[in-house]
């Protein structure tokens, strides 16, 4: 039977145990002080990282978890999930509540407004958004653009200003490395977000955690190619794109401690070498060979669709590795750039940027009122949020090659 959590240390982050363990267990003491007894707020919790998150927090008792999330089956999984679990059963609250809600609509407004932690103060003590838009291709055109924007900056900043009124112990959310110096839509979002998130720093402690890709996280390009293999379909992949990976478990832990154990706007990131990187198409290989598959190397889309219409077990699985041609895929990911002051000496596996400044409130503000101004007009275009954007960001250096992911397998 194929083990997934024991191919993706094997092939994927080639790590037996978490990188994060050590600093886990250096700082268990601290972590319990800081999670136990305290009601904590995961929005975004069904997903991947966000529900690695709670597994994470649990083992420290959390005297209440509400989990918010858009997508209720998640939801209904993410507590079958953790009920069956031999290791977290028992260390699920009983103040234990999942809401399939929006965290920008008014019943969660509602919802939060009327939560009560202890006997006089309202709000949660600790709050994680992992709520966002985090593909390339959700950058094809204004629609999901907007979209993108909406969910990873303007609603964002609504969900701030409830903060402000109900200020918790710590907030967190994430970021991603294609933050640094972006060349896509989707991290520059993320850029503008960590503005967003520090410019209400002086009101409640905010961190957030810059890292690599999941691996086999939901919609990724890995957990399609179980998708594919699932449905007879080709796999598909570039063959010139390196990432670095963090397993499942390694994306709750870095959230977990960065949320915890980070000081105000300290931005968290993985100790990774280039060594450590790998490619997709790569992975696709050592996948297939595992499942003692031998590899039919296609020369087109068409060739390997039309190979697996007709594959059968005996036969070499087709795939098709391709050059990456499409809009906003960086050559290469890194976590900081030049001008950012990086601690690597707090963890044992975690850098840390700090000293980030308070951006004015005000500027982003007006950023993101101009962003919301420019979506009213039917005239506006992706090319026009470029360019309101890379006014804000002068490092945002926007790669457009006309191409996006749904064009291709």
């Amino acid at each position: 039977m194929f083990n997934l959590e024991a191919f993706i240390n094997t092939y994927v982050t080639h790590r037996n145990v978490s990188m994060f363990d050590s600093d886990v267990v250096a700082h268990t003491d601290e972590l319990y002080g800081a999670i136990h007894d305290q009601s904590v707020l995961v929005i975004g919790g069904a997903g991947s990282i966000g529900s690695s998150f709670i597994r994470a927090i649990l083992a420290f008792d959390p005297i209440e978890l509400v989990v918010v999330d858009t997508n209720e089956n998640g939801l209904t999984e993410l507590t079958r999930s953790l009920r069956s679990d031999k290791n977290l059963a028992n260390k699920v609250p009983k103040l234990y509540r999942t809401y399939p809600m929006d965290y920008s609509s008014v019943i969660f407004r509602r919802m939060f407004c009327n939560h009560k932690r202890g006997a006089v103060s309202r709000g949660f003590d600790i709050v994680a958004n992992f709520s966002a838009h985090k593909h390339v291709r959700s950058e094809k055109d204004i629609y999901s653009v907007e979209a993108l924007i909406r969910n990873n900056v303007i609603c964002a900043k609504g969900l701030l200003n409830l903060l402000d009124t109900y200020p918790p112990k710590a907030y967190f959310c994430v970021s991603t490395d294609k933050a640094a110096n972006p060349v896509n839509i989707m991290g520059a979002s993320k850029r503008i977000m960590e503005d967003l998130i520090f410019s209400y720093s002086g009101t409640f402690p905010v961190k957030t955690a810059r890292f690599a890709n999941v691996a086999f996280s939901n919609g990724s390009l890995l957990a399609g190619f179980l998708e594919r293999i699932n449905q007879r379909q080709p796999l598909s992949a570039p063959s010139d794109v390196k990432r670095y990976f963090v397993s499942p478990q390694e994306s709750g832990q870095i959230c977990m401690l960065s949320a915890v154990l980070g000081q105000n706007r300290d931005v968290f990131f993985p100790k990774l070498e280039e060594t450590q990187m790998t490619t997709f198409d790569k992975i696709a290989e050592d996948l297939l060979t595992e499942m003692k598959y031998e590899i039919d190397y296609c020369l087109s889309d068409e060739e390997a669709i039309k190979k697996a219409s007709v594959w059968t077990m005996d036969k070499p699985y087709p795939v098709y590795f391709s050059v990456s041609d499409t809009s906003g895929e960086k050559a290469f990911e890194e976590f900081y750039v030049e001008g950012e002051t990086v601690d690597l000496k707090r963890f044992h596996s975690l850098g840390v940027i700090t000293d980030k400044r308070i951006p004015d409130k005000r500027n982003v503000a007006e950023l993101i009122a101009t962003l919301d101004s420019a979506f009213e007009s039917e005239k506006c275009s992706k090319s026009d949020i470029v360019k309101i954007i890379g006014e804000y960001l002068p490092n945002f250096d926007h790669i457009e090659t006309g191409k996006n992911l749904d064009g291709k397998m």
